[in-house]
C-alpha cells in the first residue's frame, strides 16, 4: 500500500481529469487562459506526480488572445480508447454573461507527449464535456445552457452519439437528467450493468460536491443517488473544502478511487479565502450493498491521507527547466522569442515589454503556480527605464484586476509631481530610477510604497509570502532590505472581490512598454520555493 498525502497536484489544478493506462495514471486539469493549455501529469503509485506533458495545440490558431479573465479552456476531459488518448474540452469566451459563447474541441493523440491532433469542432451545448466509449461507439456528453430570460443556464446533461472519424452527430441529441440544484461536468461509467453518471453539484464554490445518477440504459432515464458522494459544503472546518467536480477509475486489481477538485483555505479577518486555487485529489472508493459508490473512509468529507492499494514509486528529482517550459506559464499565448527571449544573453530571461497589466492580448508575463501557504520568490533584474511606461519587475499575480507587483521603473524627480511628461526620462532630463510597489484590487490600485534605487545597477527582488501576508524586499548591500508593509496576498484568490473568478495565485516576472513595445529587461536567479 501507498499513503497519499491531498491535494495530490498543488496549487491551481482544477477539474482533474482521472484515468489510468496501463501502469500510469494520468490527470489533465483546466487551464484557462493560460500556456501550456491542458497540462498533463502522470504517476505510478498515486502519491508521487510530475509533470509529463500538456495538449499542444488547444488553442485554434495558438491564441488566446481576447478571452476574458478566467475565461479560456475549461474542464478538459481526458480518455483512452485502447489506442489512444483522447481529450475533450470547452474553450470559453464570456464569463458570467447569459451566452457562454463557447466551442468544443476533441483532439486525440498516442503519448500525452507528443503531437496532439488539430482540435476538431464538435456540438457545443455547454462547458465541462466528456467522452465515453463503448464497443467502438463514441459518446459526447455535455451540460446545456438555456440563455433566454427565465430560462436556467444550468438546464440538464445532454448526450450525443459522434461518429468516431468524422465526429459528426449521429442521431439526435437526448436529454439524460435534469435537476433543481446546479449540476455540471458529467463523466459516465459502466460497471454490473450499471451506467454511472457522475456529476458536479451544486457550483465549484463552498457549495461544491459529487452526486451519482445510475440507469440501465446509456440514454436513460437516470434515478439520483439521495446523499452525495463527496461535498463539504455542510461542514466549513473540513480540511479540504470545495470539494467536488470528480471522476472514478478502477485499479488493476479492481479497487476504485475518485478524483475531485478541492481547495484549502486561509481562514482571515476577511472570511475563507483559497490564494492556491483549486487543487486536484484522490479517494478511495467502495461500492454499497445497492451497487451506490461510497468513500471507503465513510460520509462524504474527502480524507487528506489515503491508502491506495499501489507500491510505492517515487519520482527522481524533477530536472531544471529548459528555456521557457514547465513550469513556466505565459498569459493567453506560449512564450515567444519575439518577447521572451533566451538565447541572447545565456542565463538570463529578457523580456521586451508590450501591454500594460490590463490587456488580454499582449502581455509579457512568466509566471509559476504558488503551490503552499508558505513561499518564497526571488530574481535579479537589469534594465534602463526612461520613462514611466517603461517597467519590470517581480509579480505576485492572479488576474489584472488582482496582483501585487514590484517594479523596476521611472519617476520624476523627488518632489516633483506627477504631470505625464512621457518624454522627460530621456537621458539628461532628470528623474530617477525607483522601485514601486503596486496593489491592485477590483476597484483601486495604489502605489504602496517608492524607493530610489541606482541607475545602472542590476537589482534583486523578493517576496515572503507567509498565510495570507506578502512582504516585498529587495537586496541593498547584500542585506535585505522592506519595501512596504504586509500586502494582503489573500486578495488573489477565487473568494475575493465581487467577479467569477477560477485559477489561483502565481509568482513571476514581467515587463511592459506602453509607447513603443522596445524596453527590454533582463531577469536571472529566478527561483519559487513553498512549503506547506
Amino acid at each position: 500500500m501507498t499513503v497519499l498525502h491531498n491535494p495530490v497536484l498543488r496549487g491551481f489544478a482544477p477539474d482533474p481529469s482521472l484515468i489510468r493506462v496501463g501502469d500510469w495514471y494520468y490527470v489533465a486539469t483546466s487551464s484557462f487562459e493560460w500556456f501550456p493549455t491542458i497540462p498533463v501529469h502522470r504517476s505510478r503509485d498515486l502519491a508521487h506526480w510530475e509533470y509529463a506533458g500538456h495538449v499542444r495545440g488547444a488553442a485554434p490558431g495558438g491564441s488566446l488572445a481576447g478571452v476574458p479573465d478566467s475565461g479560456g479552456i475549461w474542464a478538459p476531459s481526458l480518455s483512452w480508447d485502447g489506442e489512444r488518448f483522447w481529450v475533450t474540452y470547452t474553450v470559453v469566451r464570456s464569463v458570467g454573461t447569459p451566452y457562454f459563447d463557447l466551442d468544443t474541441y476533441v483532439s486525440t493523440a498516442t503519448e500525452v507527449s507528443g503531437e496532439w491532433s488539430a482540435p476538431r469542432r464538435v456540438a457545443s451545448h455547454g462547458f465541462d464535456p466528456a467522452l465515453f466509449h463503448e464497443d467502438g461507439r463514441l459518446w459526447l456528453l455535455n451540460l446545456q445552457n438555456d440563455h433566454r430570460p427565465g430560462g436556467r443556464r444550468f438546464a440538464g446533461i445532454v448526450v450525443t452519439e459522434l461518429d468516431r472519424d468524422t465526429l459528426a452527430p449521429v442521431g439526435p441529441t437526448r436529454l439524460l437528467l435534469q435537476h433543481d440544484r446546479l449540476i455540471e461536468g458529467p463523466k459516465l461509467l459502466r460497471r454490473a450493468g450499471w451506467y454511472y453518471l457522475m456529476l458536479a453539484e451544486g457550483g465549484t464554490g463552498w457549495e461544491h460536491g459529487v452526486r451519482v445518477a445510475r440507469s440501465r440504459e446509456l440514454t436513460g432515464p437516470y434515478e439520483l443517488d439521495e446523499r452525495p458522494l463527496l461535498t463539504t459544503r455542510d461542514d466549513p472546518d473540513v480540511p479540504l473544502q470545495k470539494a467536488g467536480h470528480g471522476e472514478l477509475v478502477e485499479t488493476p486489481d479492481g479497487q476504485w478511487l475518485l478524483g475531485h477538485l478541492t481547495a484549502r483555505p486561509l481562514h482571515t479577518p476577511r472570511g475563507r479565502r483559497c490564494p492556491l486555487g483549486r487543487e486536484t485529489a484522490i479517494q478511495a472508493v467502495t461500492w454499497d450493498a445497492e451497487g451506490w459508490p461510497r468513500l471507503r473512509q465513510g460520509g462524504w468529507h474527502p480524507a487528506v491521507e489515503v491508502d491506495v492499494p499501489t507500491r510505492p514509486h517515487p519520482l527522481p528529482p524533477a530536472a531544471p527547466p529548459g528555456g521557457l517550459s514547465w513550469p513556466w506559464s505565459s498569459l493567453r499565448e506560449p512564450p515567444d522569442p519575439s518577447w521572451a527571449d533566451t538565447a541572447s544573453r545565456p542565463g538570463w530571461i529578457r523580456l521586451r515589454g508590450r501591454h500594460g497589466p490590463e490587456s488580454r492580448w499582449a502581455s509579457s508575463l512568466l509566471v509559476q503556480r504558488v503551490t503552499e501557504p508558505h513561499a518564497e520568490a526571488e530574481v535579479t533584474v537589469e534594465a534602463r527605464p526612461v520613462t514611466f511606461t517603461q517597467a519590470a519587475g517581480l509579480v505576485l499575480w492572479y488576474n489584472p484586476e488582482a496582483y501585487l507587483s514590484l517594479d523596476l521603473t521611472w519617476a520624476e524627480p523627488e518632489g516633483e509631481p506627477q504631470r505625464g511628461q512621457q518624454w522627460r526620462g530621456t537621458p539628461g532630463a532628470g528623474g530617477r530610477t525607483v522601485l514601486s510597489l503596486v496593489e491592485r484590487d477590483e476597484e483601486t490600485i495604489r502605489q504602496v510604497a517608492v524607493v530610489e534605487v541606482p541607475v545602472a545597477a542590476a537589482v534583486t527582488l523578493g517576496v515572503t509570502i507567509e498565510g495570507a501576508e506578502a512582504r516585498f524586499w529587495h537586496v541593498r548591500d547584500g542585506v535585505r532590505t522592506a519595501i512596504g508593509p504586509a500586502l494582503d496576498f489573500s486578495r488573489l484568490s477565487d473568494d475575493h472581490g465581487s467577479r467569477l473568478r477560477f485559477t489561483g495565485a502565481m509568482a513571476g516576472i514581467h515587463a511592459r512598454d506602453l509607447v513603443d513595445a522596445a524596453f527590454t529587461a533582463d531577469f536571472t536567479g529566478f527561483r519559487l520555493t513553498c512549503s506547506g
